[in-house]
């Protein structure tokens, strides 16, 4: 049987070798960094030595709060505040649940958040907290977050920005609160942060990380998210993945290699979604791809990839055990037949060239095999 390709990356990364490494050496010095003795006083210093590292890889001169991963960051950002709470309709689940009354704001062409919408929606009160996810986890779509923010700024609102799939891989967008999770990225799980611009725009309640999280900091998970940012700049991976490569130069090769797909693909009854039914294509950030062969179900066709040694998904890790067509195809316009015939395949530093040509074939298999069946 030939090795196992590993395409989920946007469910959870492997553990990049350094960070692992990180992460072991943190646990055999372990204190709690808020113990006032010299043991508390080096954990204190090793993990405000993550904090600058990350800060300083991620380009942010703000305040970072160090978080259980993504899903307690957007808590954070969006339950400790009066102000009203606009979303994205293709938002992440966890938005919806730590702002169940967000008032939802629709996507228009291009996979874009609607400009006249959400100009709509910021003047219909008093000024808002919205949130916008820089890459959608479903279908690498980008949005234009800094257009975006023009908008909310003028209106005295606040963005906040989950970039849980880009941070790291790409610059950050201008946002005035920004999540990222750890094991997105080949750091290890349990680990995130929210980025704060400015003191003020959040509710203390007391305790550790700046009095915005109580309790005991995760030192060797910060330690090794640190280390995982510091491989994404220094480019060394695995075998066979080339080592003086920076992460995101070889994630836009990769990218580019994947868009090269769509001609056999779409030759083949494939539909890269959300489709290029408004014009103009989506922008994307070129690690997340979302495919549907039509008239076979997504998991019919996980099925067979795991048959044949390759991990994709059906969408967001959170949601894909459901049976529910995706709320966030949907929302971008996928039809429901469409949206349950689509899988998800997502690159990350582990992934290599060769990984996307037997993904293809693959796929070119499988896509026949429907057709046959179809006919």
């Amino acid at each position: 049987m030939p090795e196992r390709i590993y395409l989920d990356h946007a469910a959870t990364t492997p553990i990049l070798p350094a960070a692992k490494t990180a992460v072991a050496e943190a646990m055999e010095r372990w204190a709690n960094p808020s113990s006032p003795h010299a043991e508390g006083r080096a954990a204190h210093a090793a993990l405000e030595g993550a904090r600058a590292r990350i800060k300083d890889a991620l380009d942010w001169t703000g305040d970072l709060i160090f978080t259980s991963g993504a899903t307690e960051a957007l808590a954070i950002a969006l339950g400790r505040t009066d102000r009203r709470v606009l979303a994205s309709a293709v938002e992440h689940d966890a938005v919806f649940r730590a702002a169940p009354d967000a008032l939802i704001v629709p996507i228009a062409e291009k996979g874009e958040v609607s400009r006249e919408a959400l100009a709509v929606a910021l003047l219909s009160g008093p000024p808002a907290l919205v949130a916008v996810q820089h890459l959608n986890s479903e279908t690498g779509v980008k949005q234009p977050v800094e257009d975006l923010a023009a908008a909310v700024r003028a209106s005295g609102g606040l963005l906040v920005c989950d970039c849980s799939q880009s941070a790291g891989k790409i610059p950050l967008p201008d946002a005035d609160m920004i999540v990222v999770s750890a094991h997105k990225l080949g750091g290890p799980p349990g680990i995130g942060a929210l980025l704060v611009r400015e003191p003020g725009m959040l509710k203390g309640i007391g305790g550790q990380e700046f009095g915005y999280r109580p309790g005991t900091q995760n030192l060797p998970g910060a330690l090794g998210f640190a280390a995982a940012l510091d491989q994404f700049e220094i480019g060394v991976f695995s075998d066979g993945v080339p080592g003086a490569l920076p992460m995101a130069r070889w994630l836009s090769d990769l990218g580019h290699q994947i868009c090269d797909l769509e001609y056999p693909i779409g030759q083949a009854g494939g539909i890269y979604q959300p489709a290029r039914a408004h014009g103009d294509a989506p922008s994307f950030g070129g690690w997340i791809l979302a495919l549907t062969i039509p008239r076979m179900s997504a998991a019919a066709q996980l099925i067979r990839f795991d048959a044949a040694g390759i991990a994709v998904s059906a969408g967001s890790a959170c949601s894909s055990g459901s049976l529910k067509p995706s709320r966030v195809l949907k929302a971008f316009g996928v039809a429901e037949q469409d949206a349950a015939c689509t899988i998800r395949i997502s690159c990350g530093w582990s992934t290599s060239a060769d990984d996307i040509e037997r993904f293809l074939e693959t796929w070119l298999d499988i896509a026949s095999d429907a057709r046959s069946r179809a006919a």
